[in-house]
């Protein structure tokens, strides 16, 4: 492989590139869907190819192929140059990207057990007794659940030296119980473990062991089917606890996103809008209660942001992004980097946060998010909701909208429970909260401890044109939030 990366960078050199790098990569996914008994969907799909960047006259080239062979990353990298010459002439100003990368090193995801090792019966069966699970309370009418494990082996080199492997193994699965009352004309969902009944995590086979879908499958039934009776979720202003999920998806949206340096600059503006959090607010803008601080940690066992360095060769790292309530931190690249400070100063690192990544060997590297996360505070769950007068328990989320900006948003929940006096008392239905963002995280007075926070996968976060989907992962803990209004508007 060092042959195949070398002739790439060697020729880019030769025909005026001042910059180039390579990515080969090889992907691996497998896929198993179950429906009221029966097996729906059986995948293991193969992907392979390479992707080469470069600068030539201060401009970005990139081109890739599926044809690993001498002849075609000759050909491949002079159509990159060929794009990057064209790409100059109309050039707002030259790319910077700062310090050279020039790591060279191996990571490997820690599996203790390779799913590729379990076999495609062992996996059937654990799905059809959850599957049977869901579907042994009266009133399921439809029941489903999924595993899905994903591999990339991956090989990056540029023309600074830096020469890195590293292989990535992910394992996820879920179920979910659909129940149905016709004469109300009421259809009620629950999940297990995350929203959109799947959790994914950097494991092995072991994540889903953890799960115990078939021990959690009666509940998750049986909760389905309450949930058609329960009371509507009233409306109004009160106190809300979101558990760890819903909390997951929250900062994915409210947080995650609006740090991402390209929705800053207005590089990603046409398909998932900009941010509220500008460059002026950086360093000094309260975004939420001392109590908040928030991290994105890219090193953290298990998280679907956990990798050893980014698209462009940068070290995982951990970069500060919300401290005491005070906003310090962005979501960067190489360039985004040395543009930030030539607006902010030396208040912003000189190097790249490493957030830079492509979904597959034809896409270019872009701005994502790694594992963005809520850190954990100092109260245990029980304490939190004794320590509750009057308010509502919400967990999983159902549904969500938020704006351009990341300002406005509104979440509904599958499941939530009234709190009266310090006790979790009636379960309630159709639960929705709505807010704007950094006048809900400055209303935070409460964040369970560590006892209580892990970190969840989220598979499917959308950015780019064309269009790429990211693994994301996002540590939380169930949190406590004031003045919140939840259902209608009135």
């Amino acid at each position: 492989m060092r042959t195949f990366t070398d002739r790439a960078l060697n020729l880019a050199k030769v025909q005026g590139a001042s910059y180039a790098d390579i990515r080969v990569l090889v992907r691996r996914t497998q896929q198993i869907n179950v429906k009221n008994g029966v097996v729906e969907g059986l995948s293991d799909n193969e992907s392979q190819g390479f992707g080469v960047r470069v600068v030539v006259d201060g401009a970005w080239g990139f081109a890739s192929s599926a044809i690993l062979t001498p002849a075609e990353v000759d050909r491949i990298t002079a159509l990159a140059v060929q794009i990057a010459k064209a790409s100059a002439l109309y050039k707002v100003h030259d790319i910077n990207l700062g310090p050279a990368v020039t790591h060279v090193g191996q990571y490997r995801t820690p599996a203790e057990i390779d799913p590729w090792e379990v076999s495609f019966e062992q996996k059937l069966d654990l799905l059809l007794k959850a599957d049977e699970g869901l579907r042994a309370t009266p009133g399921v009418m439809v029941a489903g659940g999924s595993l899905s494990f994903w591999r990339e082996e991956k090989t990056f080199a540029n023309t600074e030296g830096a020469y890195l492997e590293q292989e990535i193994v992910e394992s996820g699965g879920g179920i979910s119980a659909t129940a149905v009352d016709p004469e109300k004309g009421e259809v009620q969902k629950r999940s297990y473990p995350n929203a959109f009944a799947r959790d994914q995590r950097q494991e092995g086979w072991e994540a889903i062991l953890s799960m115990d879908l078939p021990g959690n499958a009666p509940r998750i039934g049986e909760e389905a089917v309450a949930l058609l009776s329960a009371d509507q979720c009233p409306s109004g202003v009160t106190t809300i606890i979101l558990d760890a999920t819903q909390l997951a998806l929250q900062v994915h949206e409210s947080c995650g996103h609006p740090i991402e340096l390209d929705r800053v600059f207005g590089t990603e503006a046409s398909y998932a809008g900009t941010s509220f959090l500008t460059p002026e607010k950086y360093g000094s803008f309260r975004y939420g209660s001392d109590i908040v601080n928030m991290t994105a940690d890219a090193t953290i066992p298990g998280g679907l942001g956990t990798f050893g360095w980014d698209d462009e060769g940068v070290p995982a790292q951990r970069v500060p992004i919300v401290r005491d309530g005070i906003f310090c931190g962005y979501l960067t690249s190489r360039e985004t980097a040395q543009q930030l400070r030539q607006i902010v100063g030396d208040r912003a690192p000189e190097t790249s946060g490493g957030a830079m990544r492509a979904d597959g060997w034809n896409r270019i590297p872009i701005i994502r998010m790694t594992n963005v996360n809520l850190e954990p505070g100092e109260w245990e769950f029980d304490d939190l909701i004794a320590d509750t007068e009057d308010g509502i328990y919400m967990e999983l989320n159902k549904s969500w909208s938020i704006d351009d900006k990341r300002l406005n948003f509104q979440f509904g929940t599958e499941i939530a429970y009234e709190i009266k006096n310090g006790q979790m008392g009636r379960m309630l239905k159709n639960a929705t909260y709505t807010g704007i963002t950094p006048q809900f995280w400055a209303n935070c007075d409460a964040i369970c401890n560590e006892n209580h926070w892990r970190v969840w996968g989220t598979p499917n976060c959308g950015k780019g044109q064309p269009p790429q989907s990211a693994h994301t992962g996002h540590g939380t803990a169930p949190a406590r939030f004031r003045n919140v209004q939840v259902g209608m508007i009135k």
